[in-house]
């Protein structure tokens, strides 16, 4: 893998971080592994790698999604970039859920897994699913869940086209997913989630804070992601307020991260549905703290 020169995670933080990670480790764990034949287990011939993944840079080395190395340090890095505590932050998108008994969950972007477990151990009676793109990332999630007993359905796909049926989820779940990828696809995504959940499902979408990242370019240059700016200069609530979602809500958490979170209309009498298209209203809110957040066990 080669490294793209001057980025400030590799000159500085890379470094400075490799201090607090134990490096043999995660090379034991490593070699302990047969990568292609357990990421074999979850491939699948329809599933189309798009252009913009393939190509993407994280942490300035190229084509990390595409390596088993980004599963294996994704977790030792998330637990401190994910200020000012990851448990709390993902916890945080747990306690925004509104519907109490979900039957059917989909974590979309699971990545290794982390709020697919957690999502699992709040809601122990519902089916859930994770779904990301590389393969290797589902390696690390289903031995994550293997260790804590949890029964979860790991599956390799393309949030932007998914194999499962119209209306089939209670609660859709997306996590740090919309700054890694094109607007267009966003939206693409946007549109898949609305098409999956049941007339009354949620969605709930974790990320970085939209309206504050235009103030943080010395972060985004950081971590070199290629889309972010685009992200930053969306709004989410538009997004899902275009696609029909309705009681669309987004209020940030510590300055940094926002959690945006909506509802697939019911159907009325006369069998239309209430998209509330034509005259949504914001209703962002800035709640920096949470006094209400519970600790809740890392799965990580």
């Amino acid at each position: 893998m080669l490294l793209q020169q001057n980025t400030i995670w590799q000159t500085l933080l890379s470094q400075v971080m490799s201090l607090f990670i134990d490096q043999e480790a995660l090379e034991n764990y490593a070699k302990s592994v047969d990568w292609e034949q357990e990421s074999y287990c979850f491939h699948r011939n329809d599933v189309i790698i798009p252009e913009y993944y393939s190509s993407q840079n994280l942490y300035g080395i190229n084509q990390e999604h595409l390596h088993y190395s980004s599963a294996i340090s994704y977790d030792t890095i998330a637990q401190y970039i994910l200020l000012p505590n990851e448990t709390l932050i993902r916890q945080a998108l747990i306690d925004t859920v509104r519907i109490r008994k979900p039957r059917r969950i989909l974590d979309l972007g699971c990545g290794t897994g982390s709020n697919t477990l957690m999502l699992k151990q709040t809601f122990p009676n519902a089916e859930v699913i994770g779904l990301d793109l590389s393969p290797y990332m589902l390696v690390r999630a289903s031995h994550k869940s293997n260790s804590s007993g949890l029964d979860i359905n790991w599956q390799y796909g393309n949030a932007e086209n998914t194999i499962f049926t119209d209306s089939y989820f209670d609660l859709i779940t997306i996590s740090f997913l919309f700054h890694e990828i094109p607007l267009l696809t966003s939206q693409a995504i946007i549109n898949e989630t609305f098409r999956l959940l049941v007339n009354g499902g949620e969605i709930v979408i974790l990320d970085g804070n939209q309206r504050n990242l235009h103030q943080l370019e010395w972060l985004t240059d950081m971590f070199e992601e290629p889309y972010i700016k685009q992200y930053g200069s969306g709004c989410m609530e538009t997004w899902m307020g275009t696609t029909g979602f309705a009681k669309v809500k987004t209020h940030s958490i510590w300055w940094v991260y926002q959690l945006t979170s909506g509802i697939k209309p019911m159907i009325a009498k006369d069998d239309k549905l209430l998209t509330y298209k034509h005259h949504y209203i914001s209703t962002y809110t800035d709640s920096t703290t949470n006094d209400t957040l519970q600790g809740f066990p890392s799965p990580a």
